[in-house]
């Protein structure tokens, strides 16, 4: 009886599958842990979360509001999930619900000008947090960077829009 050996070939692909697997989770992590300092910065500097910034985010953009339908497609997240976030912020005055017409069951949600002006400094205040927490990255790697993320975002939402 002879022994047989078995050759492993070196895969290329492989070391580039396992590479690309260590950089996911380091982006995860790295994501988890800006989005835990956004969220702690919200609440201890505004009082405020993340889901609420990112609901007056939306509605800073487009100026004449959205319907919830489309703040919820926006944000990519169920018409459930936005519906408590609005009534919290409409009951702060925040934002304001205007009845759209010729559809008695939808409405458009827009900020208020007190809304506007606490988004502005909440803006303010999330730049800077960001800028802290990426001054890692040197500023002419960024264009790069984002390149690359955006080359995977287009991957991931084909077929979408």
């Amino acid at each position: 009886m002879s022994d047989v050996v078995v050759k492993q070939s070196h895969n290329p692909d492989a070391s580039a599958s396992k590479a690309r697997l260590r950089l996911w989770l380091k982006l995860l992590k790295a994501t988890k842990h800006v989005e835990a300092e956004l969220r702690e910065n919200f609440r201890t500097g505004f009082d405020t979360t993340l889901p609420r910034f990112d609901v007056m985010a939306a509605l800073y953009r487009d100026e004449a509001g959205l319907k919830m339908s489309e703040l919820s497609s926006v944000l990519r997240v169920s018409n459930g999930n936005v519906t408590g976030i609005v009534d919290r912020l409409v009951d702060d005055g925040i934002l304001v619900r205007i009845p759209v017409d010729n559809d008695r069951r939808a409405t458009t949600v827009r900020l208020t000008t007190a809304g506007r002006e606490q988004f502005e400094a909440m803006a303010a205040s999330h730049e800077s947090w960001i800028d802290s927490l990426l001054d890692g990255i040197e500023a002419d790697e960024v264009p790069h960077l984002s390149e690359q993320l955006e080359c995977i975002a287009r991957k991931s939402t084909k077929g979408e829009d």
